[in-house]
């Protein structure tokens, strides 16, 4: 049983101010000499890299759809291990979890739909998925971030709506964003306390501390690292001056001790001498993934070395096997065609029959041409950005067999992107998404589509990837 402190920071909805808030605590702190872990409700790849600087720790997602619920807990102590208090920041609204109306059967929406979160399932009209789920798996009080900036005393019968809502997931106070004026702020308070919520903090309008966004959220850290540093210092000191630290501590303590193990990748079951080397893109155009991914590929028995496709011109010494994972290559696709040696070292690899798993930028990468711009040429395909946002969770079965899964074998990830590839489907698909919807390629030992998943739902990818980049023989 672990009793570490732990809050969910929520809103209710999006762009209320949870990414300034939940960052800014991380950053406070922090600064206080804590030792802080930071978590993301969701799929999300963006805010856990803000997460990363605010806490100087490998950022952690928690998510019951892609990793299953019986997962959650036991992913958060192995993330939060070592820390003394974490903080879990929430996604969309505090009751915004998958929507399962989707289409009838086995599937969800085919691959090109768009809007929310996702899936057909058995269970209809419930939070799944969302941060009331998460908080209520974690046993974590909910802290509700309220944006004030239109109302008065209606931000009091919001947030007591929300408190009582659903008696699981009760909410344990608020944090008001956006307020104008001392005069505001009493009438927030009063109408408040008079609904019998607490206030752990008063963010008043500022400027200065604005995240740039674009087509697909927030600008990666990674891509802007000076200024999202001093972007995180920012937000750490308005909410030192703004929340009431102390009793937000106090209130974390309150959680509940956690039973069970934490996760840990399973060890390999034989190891081969040497170990292969599996080489992870990283770098400003590729800056999704999740922690857990490497520290699976490390058990199973290889050696994990990163490299940057925008800077460096060989992939690092001795790689036997390649993962590109997503990112932003539409936005860096001069620089990432320009880089011509590394272009071919990749399709070298591939072409001797190194094992390569590409999902969402990998699949642009390996694309013969990107908004007409020479790629990798792996793989017959042409990408192009489009104005259409593709989003939403998947549950996708395993056409061919592939270096990451056998062919019948279900798995679940998200899409999350505004590109096509022509054509969507190889004459080897990846996966089956949909009644008669089929995605992605699968070329000798390569695996590339829009698919992300996370390789904590199904560790077996992990290991069949480090074996078979074992069976390739060295040059």
């Amino acid at each position: 049983m672990v009793a570490l402190p732990r809050l969910v920071i929520a809103a209710p909805a999006s762009g209320c101010g949870k990414t300034t808030v939940a960052c800014g605590l991380m950053a406070a702190l922090r600064a206080r000499g804590l030792t802080v872990s930071g978590h993301k409700v969701g799929p999300d790849y963006i805010d856990p890299g803000y997460h990363a600087l605010a806490t100087g720790r490998a950022p952690r997602n928690l998510d019951p759809f892609l990793c299953g619920e019986e997962l959650i807990a036991p992913l958060f102590r192995h993330g939060a291990a070592g820390a003394q208090v974490a903080v879990v920041e929430g996604v969309m609204g505090l009751f915004d979890g998958v929507d399962e109306g989707g289409l009838g059967g086995d599937f969800p929406p085919g691959a090109g739909g768009s809007g929310g979160i996702r899936v057909s399932s058995p269970r209809a009209s419930t939070d799944f998925g969302s941060t009331a789920h998460v908080a209520r798996l974690l046993g974590a009080p909910v802290v509700l971030v309220v944006d004030a900036a239109r109302a008065g005393r209606s931000v009091a019968a919001l947030a007591a709506g929300f408190a009582g809502f659903d008696p699981r997931t009760p909410v344990a106070g608020v944090i008001l964003n956006q307020v104008a004026s001392d005069r505001h702020e009493r009438l927030l308070r009063d109408a408040l306390v008079g609904a019998g919520l607490p206030v752990y903090g008063v963010i008043r309008r500022t400027e200065g501390i604005a995240t740039p966004s674009r087509h697909l959220g927030l600008i990666p850290a990674a891509e802007r690292a000076a200024p999202a540093g001093q972007a995180i210092d920012r937000m750490g000191a308005l909410i030192a001056a703004s929340c009431d630290l102390d009793a937000l501590l106090a209130l974390a303590a309150r959680a509940t001790a956690l039973p069970g193990p934490a996760w840990s990748p399973p060890p390999a079951t034989a190891r081969t001498t040497p170990a292969p080397t599996i080489a992870i893109a990283g770098g400003a155009a590729f800056t999704f993934g999740y922690t857990e991914q490497a520290e699976l590929l490390e058990a199973a028995g290889a050696r994990v070395a990163r490299f940057d496709p925008l800077r460096d011109e060989d992939l690092p010494e001795g790689t036997a096997g390649l993962v590109l994972g997503g990112g932003f290559p539409e936005m860096h696709a001069s620089g990432l065609s320009a880089n011509g040696r590394l272009r071919d070292r990749v399709a070298a690899l591939a072409a001797r029959g190194a094992p390569v798993a590409a999902e969402c930028a990998g699949l642009l990468y390996l694309a013969r041409t990107l908004d007409d711009r020479p790629m990798c040429g792996v793989l017959d395909v042409r990408a192009a950005m489009t104005p259409k946002l593709t989003l939403g969770y998947r549950q996708a079965v395993a056409v061919t067999d592939s270096v990451l899964a056998r062919a019948g074998d279900v798995v679940r990830g998200h899409e999350f992107h505004r590109t096509v590839a022509v054509p969507a489907a190889g004459d080897q698909p990846a996966w089956q998404v949909g009644p008669g919807a089929v995605e992605g390629h699968v070329a000798g030992s390569v695996v590339a589509s829009y698919l992300h998943t996370h390789w904590a739902g199904h560790p077996a990818a992990a290991v069949r990837f480090t074996t078979a980049c074992a069976k390739v023989p060295s040059v």
